[in-house]
Formats: C-alpha cells, structure tokens, sequence
C-alpha cells in the first residue's frame, strides 16, 4: 500500500491544528505508519507459511490458523489507520471550500468589496464543528479497534502454542505461532501508540471546548455591560453576537465595527460555514 499519497494530503492538516494536533500527526506518522510500513509488514508476512500444527492431516492446519487469526494483524492496522487520518482529510476540504468561496466573492463583487472570512483556516462556526467531531470520530475508531483486538486476541498477547480441535483435525492438536514474543512486542507497541493518540485526542477536544465556552462566557459579559451603558439598545443572544468569532464577515472594511452596535446586522454578516 502506497502510504506516501496520505502522508502528502495530511501534511497541510499541520496549518490548521492546534500544538495537541500537530502532535498527533507527527505521533501518527512516525511511530504508527513508519513502524507498519518498515516492520509490522515483514514481521506478519510469513504468518501463515510457518502456521506449524503436529498432524498431517490435510486442511487442519488451515482450519486452525483461521480460527486463531480470523483477520490479520497486518490488514486490521492497515484499516484501522485508514479510518483515522481521514477526518483530518475533512478539515482540509472545508478550508478549501471557504476559501474558493471568498474566491469567488472577491470575482463577483471587487477586491474592495470585504471578505467573507477574516481567517479561513481559523476554527469558528461550521470549521470549528468540523474539527471537533473530526477529533471525537478519530478517537472512536481507535477505541473502537482496541477493543477488536482484545476481543480477538486477549490482552493483545499471542501465545507460542495453540491447541485446536476443529474439524477435519482428527484430534486436539498443537499449533506453534511463528515468531510470537516479536509480534508481542509490536503489538503492544502499536497498541500503546494508538491509546496514546486517543488521550492526545480528548486532551484536545477538551481544550477546543474549554476555550470556545471562556469566549462565550466574555461575549456574555461584554453585551451585560454594554447593556448597562445602553438600557435601550438591542441585544441578541451569545450565539447570535458570538462577538470573538472568526466567522464574522465584515463588509466593505477589514477593520472591527463597534463591540455591539445598536443594528449590528447592519454592519456584521454572520456566515453559515
């Protein structure tokens, strides 16, 4: 499998991420998909080819290693990294959208007609929806292959020997699983990786989310005290204002209108996306 085309698609996420996500991606790349690719693949290659059981009855052997290793650790990883850097992929096409967006804004109306986003890779409004469930999808799908493997393989450990009594095996036989504390370590290796990127996903979620309600909470505050100084003035709600937004478009200017104006939809656009 061709892993340079992800690593070249992921490597504008970079731009786009906070330091938990720059991590993440760096974490990804060099200790998940560079380890699969340089070891993981050649340790698992022969698997099966020195799958040994001590009979000679036809078939057993294939029996027994299908009932050991329903789905190979090789192509679970493989999936499972697929499913992972793929949100990152949605973050990136968002940016682009908004971007040929205020490409065409600009077409359509002049350079000195104002911009549709101040920031298009900034995190606000519907980019901001994107990147935190891009987080919590990524974090799922690790969780959710952790637990397929304990499933499949108790405590992510192969043991050196298997006993098998599926038919046409004529009796309980010993099967001997090639190279098995070399695939233990990676395993584990890989395993630690991947819960370390699903901690390095929630400690991420949980920053984005903090910071968004500390901004809500400063709107909050700031309309209560413009509203003091202006009994009869019109007020919206936090979500209506969302006063610290990068998703407001200011038009005609590049420059902030007031705080909160008394008509602010007439100096302020709030956009969809």
């Amino acid at each position: 499998m061709n892993w340079s085309i992800f690593e070249g698609l992921l490597s504008g996420v970079n731009k786009y991420s906070t330091a938990f996500g720059r991590i993440w991606l760096s974490l990804v790349f060099i200790f998940r998909v560079l380890v699969y690719l340089v070891t993981a693949e050649r340790v698992w290659s022969d698997d099966h080819k020195d799958f040994d059981c001590n009979t000679l009855q036809p078939g057993c052997s294939n029996v027994c290693f299908d009932e050991f290793f329903p789905v190979s650790h090789v192509r679970l990883w493989a999936l499972q990294l697929i499913l992972v850097t793929c949100p990152s992929l949605l973050v990136v096409m968002h940016v682009a959208y908004r971007e040929v967006q205020e490409k065409r804004h600009r077409e359509a109306h002049g350079e000195n007609s104002g911009r549709l986003y101040l920031n298009p890779g900034k995190k606000r409004g519907g980019l901001w929806w994107t990147y935190v469930c891009s987080l919590v999808f990524k974090a799922s799908v690790d969780i959710a292959f952790l637990y397929v493997f304990h499933s499949l393989y108790p405590k992510y450990i192969l043991p050196p020997v298997v006993k098998c009594h599926a038919d046409p095996c004529p009796h309980i036989v010993d099967c001997f699983i090639s190279k098995p504390s070399e695939k233990n370590i990676f395993t584990l290796f890989m395993v630690a990786t991947a819960a370390i990127c699903i901690l390095l996903n929630l400690v991420e979620l949980i920053y984005l989310v903090s910071k968004r309600c500390h901004e809500c909470l400063a709107a909050r505050k700031a309309r209560a005290m413009y509203t003091g100084h202006h009994p009869h003035g019109t007020t919206s709600s936090c979500k209506q204002d969302d006063l610290l937004s990068g998703d407001l478009i200011f038009l005609g200017s590049d420059s902030h209108p007031p705080l909160l104006p008394d008509r602010p939809r007439d100096h302020v656009k709030k956009t969809i996306l």
